[in-house]
């Protein structure tokens, strides 16, 4: 994929979570997301085409979480669908305590599937969403999904202990919970009270995109992040 140098910064000045990269870093990530965009195929959906300024941003985001990990953590899958301005929604069928099975419709923003694709709502201008990323949520699931297991705890690089993520990630979690439930002001949605899983997607997105909050609340998971 051959991008000039204009498009880059372009796209990346509507992308304030890469404000803190070095220019060293952010060539880089830019190596990562060309080659990306070589092995990932976008879609729209809803009538939505992905043109060039979209393509590059998510393939950016999407790239800053394994910039120091390889892209060979985004292997096993290859679409990437699209959808316009406004979410989409996604059917539901959940079976409550007495057995009853209910079935509906909940908006979402986005959906990772395990050895699928990634739907993704264009957003249409991220530098006015502070501290939320769909892209980085996503993606983060996308990691997570690695082991098989939505939980939380993503095959871990070389140097970081699994019984120190298990810990602190907990510890944090449970934290999170009861500060959710007893009302108290919350840093990030409170969705990532949600379970394990979307605790730590949401963490990836504050991480990048507010992580002042985070240090100051868990500093043992922005260390380990």
């Amino acid at each position: 994929t051959t991008v000039s140098d204009a498009d880059w910064q372009a796209v990346e000045r509507t992308l304030p979570c890469l404000n803190h990269l070095t220019a060293s870093e952010r060539e880089a990530l830019r190596v990562l997301a060309r080659a990306f965009l070589d092995r990932k195929v976008f879609s729209g959906a809803q009538g939505f085409e992905p043109d060039n300024t979209v393509r590059l941003s998510v393939a950016l985001q999407a790239c800053l979480l394994v910039l120091k990990l390889g892209l060979h953590a985004y292997d096993g899958w290859e679409g990437i669908i699209v959808y316009p301005p406004g979410g989409f929604r996604i059917p539901q069928r959940r079976q409550d305590a007495a057995g009853v099975i209910h079935e509906y419709e909940q908006e979402a923003l986005g959906q990772a599937w395990e050895g699928g694709p990634v739907l993704l709502t264009w957003a249409d201008d991220l530098s006015q969403v502070v501290g939320s990323n769909v892209v980085i949520h996503e993606f983060a699931h996308k990691l997570d999904m690695l082991d098989g297991r939505v939980d939380g705890r993503p095959p871990l690089p070389a140097g970081i202990r699994p019984e120190a993520w298990r810990r602190s990630f907990s510890r944090a979690y449970a934290d999170f919970c009861a500060r959710a439930d007893s009302g108290l002001p919350l840093f990030m949605d409170a969705y990532a009270a949600e379970d394990p899983g979307e605790f730590f997607a949401m963490c990836c997105e504050v991480f990048f995109c507010k992580p002042v909050p985070l240090r100051a609340q868990y500093p043992d998971v922005y260390a380990l992040l």
